[in-house]
């Protein structure tokens, strides 16, 4: 667009400090967007009825109600935008930005905010903007030397490819460094961890030289304390659980929020996606049947730049207007998070979520969402849902995963809330207030497990975590290998997040405070040397079968009966636990395969030694769990499952 086309209106001066700088119509002289276009006939009356009386309650812009319910077109809503504000419809394609100007700003402010400067000409500057009535307010953040600003318009869309085109080295960066160095594992130095670890092995091999049984006494003593310490966990959660009964669900109805929106709010769902071919045409369905109003969802599908796969499968799905691609440049690692903190920059929503791939959410599950943070306070940053399998009845190993879940999301995890313990969150069905969420930096770009570790820093800054009825279900891995690899990651990750948070012990204790220090202490190393030490505990089986042992004739007899009653009673509550995690109607036939979690657990200590092997050759290394290979493809279609496991 020549700039000599540029329609300039003068300012009220009494109206703003910068009226002399920033040209743009006064307010009172502007017609009404919906009556340009319905004057221009691009929207009907009918529709136009219904488009004020939706924004009347919710959060939502008026063009984005007109594009998302299809009444009027992109290119017409612009139109009549460009008329209203007396402007011209910038062509960022024939006409790049001038990247200098991009930098004064930084690409990430503007991406947020939805515009572009443009050019300088003869003294002034032309800014581009998708959302022109902010542009009142964003000039007052201009450079002076700018001089007087005009504005174009341009759909939101260019805008961003034009930023991105220009400044993707830099996001890409910046996403990757957005957590505090202290806060943050990208630090890691793989050779000191390697040679701490061989010290440690130096050191217990030394010990086992000297004496045999004093060795394995040392690792025997350790793994039990853990051993009680978790069991405990587990117990006093379901003990609450037991008391309490089930949650019950929330009337829509019930008394009005104590903090509430004013208008229901914009929600942003990130769905981080990497060589997705099975599963992206049943996401976009599964999200489909989502009830909250689709004006005001904003799902992001994020892909990596070099993830052709994925975004030809994309191309071929024909996203709803609601749903967009967002491509994330390359970069030095190649995570999650890295993706996820790339993408926040583009999101428009007050509440950001972060789904699976695979995952098939509950329909009314946004709408319990908003209603929770309406109903609490600005300390609760995140709410936490639920997960289960759609696939449990696929093979035994993916039976043995669905009652793990179901003891951890149903039982364990609630008592953790109960208990006051900082929340260690899980991968998918998180909700934040946008605003916390970019006062702590986002995610961590290099560690693997960023969820865990981003409950911890939530915890550490003041904030609190809530977990929320609702399900999301998704696919359980029940392939032997894929699950050793997914599991490894997990495990790799809260080693480093416990080994990031515990740089400055007393600094963590001093934000924790004591008790939530503990619940840390038990939930990541008391965890994490359980998978470890389990095979010196599995050992003890030698006793009753009467094989040979290294305590064998040198520990007493009494202390013998001591630690196989320890060891009966800690597998008695692992399957009473069990059993009643899986007591609902939908779980109950999996009762009978809960006491085959015997044969389960020691998968996990496999992948304990490949995540701890990983921490000292490749501690960034995200290994990719791939989804749809069990995949339902309709949950109208799913056959109920058998009353046993025959």
């Amino acid at each position: 667009m020549p700039t000599a086309n540029l329609r300039l209106v003068q300012t009220d001066a009494r109206s703003s400090p910068q009226a002399t700088t920033s040209v743009i119509p006064r307010r009172r002289t502007r017609k009404p967007l919906g009556q340009i276009l319905v004057e221009m006939g691009a929207v009907s009356p009918e529709n136009l009825a219904m488009a004020v009386s939706l924004q009347a309650r919710e959060d939502a812009r008026f063009g984005d109600i007109l594009l998302t319910q299809g009444w009027v077109r992109e290119a017409d809503l612009y139109a009549g935008l460009a008329l209203q504000y007396r402007c011209q419809i910038a062509d960022l394609q024939r006409e790049p930005p001038d990247v200098r100007l991009i930098d004064q700003l930084g690409a990430a402010f503007c991406i947020r905010n939805g515009i572009v400067p443009w050019k300088s000409v003869g003294g002034a500057t032309v800014i581009i903007c998708s959302r022109p009535d902010e542009f009142r307010t964003l000039s007052r953040t201009f450079p002076a030397e700018w001089g007087r600003c005009f504005l174009a318009v341009a759909p939101e869309g260019d805008i961003q490819a034009a930023l991105i085109a220009m400044r993707h080295r830099s996001l890409a960066l910046h996403a990757e460094t957005r957590v505090s160095d202290s806060e943050s594992c990208r630090g890691w130095q793989a050779g000191t961890v390697a040679r701490f670890a061989a010290a440690l092995v130096i050191c217990l091999c030394a010990i086992f030289v000297v004496s045999s049984f004093a060795g394995f006494l040392t690792l025997v003593i350790w793994a039990v304390l853990t051993l009680l310490l978790n069991s405990a966990l587990k117990g006093i959660a379901a003990i609450q659980y037991w008391r309490r009964g089930a949650p019950t669900p929330l009337n829509p109805q019930q008394s009005a929020p104590k903090h509430g929106f004013l208008k229901l709010p914009t929600v942003s769902i990130l769905v981080p996606l990497y060589k997705e071919r099975e599963i992206a045409g049943r996401l976009v369905k599964r999200l489909a049947r989502l009830s909250y109003p689709k004006e005001l969802l904003d799902v992001c599908l994020v892909v990596e730049e070099d993830d052709t796969l994925t975004q030809e499968t994309l191309a071929q799905a024909n996203l709803p207007r609601w749903m967009r691609q967002i491509v994330v440049p390359r970069g030095v690692v190649k995570t999650k998070p890295r993706a996820m903190n790339f993408a926040l920059d583009f999101c428009r929503g007050s509440v950001i979520g972060v789904y699976d791939a695979e995952d098939a959410p509950d329909p009314d599950q946004i709408h319990k969402v908003v209603r929770r943070f309406a109903q609490r306070g600005a300390e609760v940053a995140c709410l936490q849902g639920k997960l289960d399998f759609y696939n449990a009845r696929t093979n035994w190993l993916s039976r043995c995963f669905t009652v793990e879940y179901a003891t951890w999301w149903r039982i364990v995890l609630p008592g953790v809330e109960r208990a006051g313990f900082a929340i260690p969150l899980g991968g998918t069905t998180l909700f934040f207030r946008r605003d916390a969420l970019e006062e702590l930096g986002r995610w961590d770009a290099h560690n693997v497990t960023e969820d865990a570790d981003l409950g911890i820093r939530l915890a550490r800054h003041g904030y609190r975590t809530e977990l929320i009825d609702t399900v999301t279900e998704e696919e359980a891995n029940c392939r032997v290998w894929p699950w050793i690899k997914q599991r490894s990651r997990w495990i790799k990750g809260y080693a480093m997040t416990y080994g990031v948070h515990m740089r400055q012990p007393r600094k963590l204790l001093h934000d924790l405070g004591w008790w939530k220090f503990l619940g840390f202490q038990i939930l990541f190393l008391g965890s994490l040397s359980q998978f470890l030490l389990a095979p010196i505990l599995w050992t003890f089986w030698a006793f009753p079968l009467g094989l040979p042992h290294p305590l064998r004739g040198v520990m007493p007899s009494e202390l013998l009966i001591l630690l196989g009653t320890v060891f009966m009673a800690t597998e008695l509550l692992t399957i009473t636990v069990g059993i009643q995690a899986v007591s609902n109607d939908k779980l109950r036939w999996l009762r009978f395969w809960v006491p085959t979690l015997h044969f389960y657990y020691p998968l996990a200590s496999l992948a304990a030694m490949k995540g701890f092997t990983e921490i000292m050759t490749k501690p960034f290394y995200w290994d990719k769990t791939q989804h749809g290979k069990f995949d339902e493809p309709d949950a109208e279609g799913i056959i109920p499952p058998p009353m046993n496991p025959a």
